[in-house]
């Protein structure tokens, strides 16, 4: 078995609405509720379903906990801009920018959190340096 992708993953949250409201607001999610009231948060091919603290759906992780998840999502938008935003939204940055390895390459990153209290991390690629493109351009031929 090979894996390609993460297509979603789930939070447990106090409140839903709340949570909901920040996703949305800050980081520009889609809201969307099934005709059975579950309720996800989407970007682009992914998802996050939130389960409420206490009323999970089945199955669910063995300890679900509001606050225990450590994110990290990329963007394209330049990180001094993600920073601007964040601020306008009264969101603390915890650490950042600095540079991390992500799973394709390194990253420039900020961290927050999210009413929850889980970490989320904002990161955008930092492109290799153009001999290293090319090398790996010509490497691949």
């Amino acid at each position: 078995m090979q894996i390609s992708q993460l297509d979603h993953l789930v939070l447990t949250v106090a409140d839903p609405d709340r949570t909901c409201a920040f996703y949305s607001n800050v980081l520009g999610m889609e809201i969307r509720t099934t005709d059975k009231g579950r309720t996800s948060l989407h970007f682009g091919t992914a998802k996050i379903n939130l389960h409420r603290a206490g009323a999970e759906f089945s199955p669910h992780a063995l300890m679900p906990t509001p606050g225990s998840a450590d994110i990290c999502l990329l963007t394209e938008t330049p990180i001094k801009q993600v920073m601007e935003h964040l601020a306008g939204h009264q969101v603390d940055i915890i650490e950042g920018p600095v540079k991390r390895t992500g799973a394709t390459g390194a990253l420039l990153s900020v961290y927050f959190r999210d009413p929850d209290g889980n970490l989320l991390e904002v990161a955008k690629t930092i492109p290799p340096p153009n001999n290293q493109h090319r090398e790996n351009t010509k490497n691949a031929a």
